[in-house]
C-alpha cells in the first residue's frame, strides 16, 4: 500500500492549521502554515477568496484532517469508522477512542517517538513489544492493562533518547503510565473523549459517512 512521502507541511496548509506531523520541529521551526495562509497549489491564494464552503466540504475537510493527523489511508479510516459505528455509545467518540488505542499512537503518546510517523516506524521495525511479545502492526488495538515496552536491544536508540529528552514533549496523558528508565509503559484504562487532546469535530465525520 502506497504511503504519502511528500512534504508534510503541505498537508497542514491544506487543512489551514498545524497538524504537528513533524513532531518537535513543529514547535521550533517557523511553520509554512503561518507564512502562507492558503492551500498549496497554483490556485491556493485564489481559493481563500472563494465563496463559503458547503456543508459537505466542511465535513470532508474535518475527516481529511483527522485522517492525516493519525496517518491513515481512506480504507483504514473507513473500516475504523464502521467498527466504531457498530459499538454501543456515541459513534464519533468511539471513533476517536479507537484511533487513540492504536499501538503507534500509544507509542507516540508515551513520548517514545516525536511523531506518529516515527512511532509507526518503531513498530514496523519490530522494536516494540506488547505484553512481552513483539508486535509489528501499527494498527494493533490496545486495551486496559496492556503493557507496551521497547525491546531490550532497542531501549537506547538515539531517536528514543531524543524524544524523551525533548523540551517540547507533550505531557503524559492520565490514561497512560511510563517508566522512562525501563522504557516500559502501560495502558491504565481505556480513554474517554475528554482525555484526548484533539481539536476535532468528530460529529462532522459521522455526518459525512452517514450520507
Amino acid at each position: 500500500m502506497a504511503r504519502y512521502t511528500g512534504p508534510v507541511c503541505k498537508r497542514c496548509r491544506r487543512e489551514g492549521q498545524k497538524l504537528f506531523l513533524k513532531g518537535a520541529k513543529c514547535y521550533t521551526e517557523k511553520c509554512p502554515v503561518e507564512r502562507r495562509q492558503y492551500p498549496p497549489g497554483h490556485h491556493g491564494p485564489a481559493s481563500v477568496r472563494r465563496r463559503k464552503q458547503s456543508d459537505y466540504a466542511v465535513q470532508l475537510r474535518e475527516k481529511q484532517k483527522v485522517k492525516r493527523i493519525y496517518g491513515l489511508h481512506e480504507k483504514q479510516f473507513r473500516n475504523l469508522f464502521e467498527y466504531a459505528a457498530g459499538r454501543p455509545g456515541v459513534t464519533g467518540e468511539n471513533l476517536i477512542v479507537a484511533l487513540e488505542s492504536r499501538l503507534d499512537n500509544v507509542v507516540f503518546r508515551m513520548g517514545l517517538a516525536v511523531s506518529r510517523r516515527q512511532a509507526r516506524q518503531l513498530v514496523r521495525h519490530r522494536h516494540v513489544e506488547v505484553n512481552g511479545s513483539v508486535v509489528d502492526v501499527p494498527s494493533y488495538r490496545l486495551s486496559a492493562g496492556n503493557e507496551v515496552a521497547l525491546r531490550e536491544g532497542s531501549r537506547d536508540l538515539e531517536l528514543v533518547e531524543a524524544s524523551l529528552g525533548a523540551r517540547t514533549r507533550p505531557q503524559l496523558l492520565d490514561w497512560l503510565a511510563l517508566d522512562e528508565g525501563k522504557r516500559v509503559g502501560r495502558v491504565i484504562r481505556q480513554p474517554v473523549r475528554g482525555d484526548i487532546p484533539l481539536a476535532a469535530q468528530e460529529q462532522l465525520i459521522v455526518e459525512l459517512y452517514s450520507k
